[in-house]
């Protein structure tokens, strides 16, 4: 039992540390000399990055992104948590029903601000208000980890769900 409690912690600190990652670093679109992420754009010809701001055509797309991916990783580390103190709490035999449930609006969450990059993204690489165009990239590592992320905290969600405290 002691094993699958360390796996299961290790596998909900990798999910968040997953949901931080794609959520600060800059590589959602990446191309040739640039790279973009839901906070600002950044060019490899200047080293200069300008931050998406409210003069951007879709920066309601942008904040929409932003505020999920923001709330999936709090949701993700506040279930790791509640995780913690259930673990102490709960008699045994009792369901972790709480900690699945604050891990699968994690899951929600990063699902929902992918879903909307994926959706917009024509759209948000062919705004004018970019410096270069950068319409001619592709999707970056940070995006693929939002992805990653979303598979992980379902995961995880789910193994609570059906996690009982046992000896």
């Amino acid at each position: 039992m002691l094993i699958l409690l360390a796996f299961i912690i290790v596998f909900h600190i990798t999910s968040a540390a997953l949901l931080f990652i794609s959520t600060i670093d800059n590589a959602w679109w990446v191309g040739e000399n640039f790279s973009t992420d839901v906070w600002r754009m950044c060019t490899a010809e200047t080293g200069t990055c300008t931050a998406i701001t409210d003069q951007f055509r879709e920066y309601q797309s942008i904040q929409a992104v932003q505020a999920a991916m923001i709330l999936s990783t709090i949701f993700c580390c506040v279930g790791f948590l509640v995780f913690i103190l259930q673990l102490f709490r709960l008699k045994q035999g009792e369901r972790f029903v709480l900690t699945s449930v604050i891990q699968l609006l994690s899951c929600l969450c990063v699902m929902i601000a992918a879903s909307i990059y994926t959706d917009r993204h024509g759209e948000l690489h062919k705004s004018g208000e970019y410096k270069i165009d950068i319409s001619q990239g592709q999707y970056g590592y940070s995006f693929v980890l939002a992805w990653i992320a979303f598979a992980f905290t379902l995961i995880s969600g789910v193994m609570y769900l059906v996690l009982r405290k046992r000896k």
